[in-house]
């Protein structure tokens, strides 16, 4: 789950050189294929691919690329979490034994950059037909400073999960598709089943907290708001799509149709099994763990406020500096990566969505869509879909804006929380 984030690599590292000694066996034996043997260059990829049964499906998939590839061979390496994958990450790139090529979320691509560790794609991908075939959604996770830093890996988006059953039961016919229509069904879904005076039944689950996954639930909202977090690479909370993002938020929870998660643990959904909630933001990777509940559950798009959004997530792959001959060799994997063959596969065996359009017209995968049409709300949201800024400070501007969306549901002061946001980002914003 999108739940931990980092801070600037380029300020943290101070913190770790500790761990540049510490884990000088560990990135030894990560880099103990030789590079080239025989005229085949040998390559290293790390991941940080959940769940187990995902990385299995990526196994297998590499161990396809090398029996097509003699000339390239690429081992792929698990070294954990996000939280996990960052310390090693950051001690490879300051001990001169990164990887060759690596697997992570776009938001890194900024701290890299700055790091000098990545190397530009955008010379290779332009002369690619591969390019065209990228969901265009995904560009903007892809971009930096007029440069492409990485390729997109596999995709998500959020929507709202809602239970069926409990809307039939509170007399609601048609799902909500605007904020003011949403409130109302909220407002609907939530009751008082035991006559106790006390709701126990609440339209919606707001995440508490000022982590990443608090964030990224939010953001959709901001946008459909028609605000920005950044201009000119700058902060730019104080705006009024953001109030009215907040606002809706602090709104619903005013109404008493909605109520908090536990802190930091807005991903959970332990009152919407329960139905003690009807409604809960969250993205296609719970649909395998709703379906083993025996809950009854679907899905609807993000609620507008002027337009349609939601917010991408997902994993991209990076080509790490190293030598001229080596970065060639990965980029024949980052164009097997984009291919349709891979694409399909991957979204049938894991249930993500693909980055590629072929890939979504392929019989195969529109076979297996019949089977899940839950996935074309998701599919369906892509062209609104929006991608978190991939500059070296996000981790420092999610923090303060996590702050703000916290203090608002606290205090349902939006304006006030921001204000203090934007001035703490203005101390430290270089």
């Amino acid at each position: 789950m999108i739940n931990r984030w980092v801070d600037s690599v380029r300020h943290w590292a101070i913190g770790f050189w500790g761990l540049v000694f510490s884990c000088v066996l560990l990135l030894t034996g990560c880099q103990s294929a030789p590079p080239v043997d025989n005229g085949v260059v040998h390559l290293t990829l790390w991941h940080g691919i959940n769940p187990p049964s995902n990385r299995d499906v990526f196994v297998e998939l590499v161990e396809e690329f090398n029996r097509t590839h003699s000339d390239v061979q690429v081992e792929q390496l698990y070294v954990g979490q996000a939280d996990q994958q960052l310390p090693k990450i950051l001690t490879a790139v300051v001990g001169n034994a990164s990887p060759d090529m690596l697997w992570f979320d776009s938001l890194l691509t900024g701290q890299l950059v700055e790091l000098e560790a990545i190397q530009p794609i955008e010379d290779w991908l332009d002369q690619s037909p591969l390019k065209s075939d990228i969901d265009p959604a995904l560009l903007e996770g892809m971009e930096l400073e007029d440069h492409l830093w990485s390729v997109p890996f596999t995709t998500s988006n959020l929507g709202i999960f809602y239970r069926p059953s409990l809307l039939e039961a509170a007399g609601v016919t048609e799902l909500p598709e605007t904020w003011e229509q949403f409130r109302e069904v909220a407002q609907q879904l939530t009751r008082d089943a035991n006559g106790d005076g006390r709701p126990d039944q609440f339209g919606m689950v707001l995440p508490l907290g000022k982590g990443e996954w608090t964030v990224f639930s939010w953001l959709p909202f901001l946008f459909s708001a028609g605000g920005e977090m950044i201009q000119d690479n700058q902060p730019t909370l104080v705006n009024p799509g953001a109030i009215a993002a907040l606002e809706f938020w602090s709104n619903l929870l005013q109404d008493g149709s909605a109520i908090l998660s536990q802190p930091e643990r807005g991903y959970e959904q332990d009152d919407f099994i329960r139905g003690r909630v009807a409604m809960q933001i969250t993205g296609p990777w719970t649909l395998g763990f709703l379906e083993q509940t025996g809950i009854d559950f679907d899905v609807m798009p993000i609620p507008k406020a002027q337009t349609a959004a939601t917010i991408v997530g997902g994993a991209n792959l990076f080509v790490m500096k190293t030598t001229p001959e080596r970065e060639q060799a990965a980029l024949k994997f980052l164009e097997y990566v984009l291919s349709e063959p891979f694409q399909v596969k991957w979204a049938i065996d894991t249930g993500a969505l693909p980055i590629s359009l072929k890939a979504r017209e392929n019989p195969d995968y529109q076979d297996y869509i019949a089977t899940q049409p839950l996935l074309n709300v998701f599919l369906d949201q892509m062209p609104t879909a929006r991608s978190r800024p991939n500059i070296p400070g996000y981790a420092r501007l999610s923090e303060n804006l996590g702050k703000a969306i916290e203090e608002t549901l606290l205090t349902h002061s939006p304006e006030s929380a921001l204000e203090k946001a934007q001035r703490r980002l203005d101390l430290i914003w270089e």
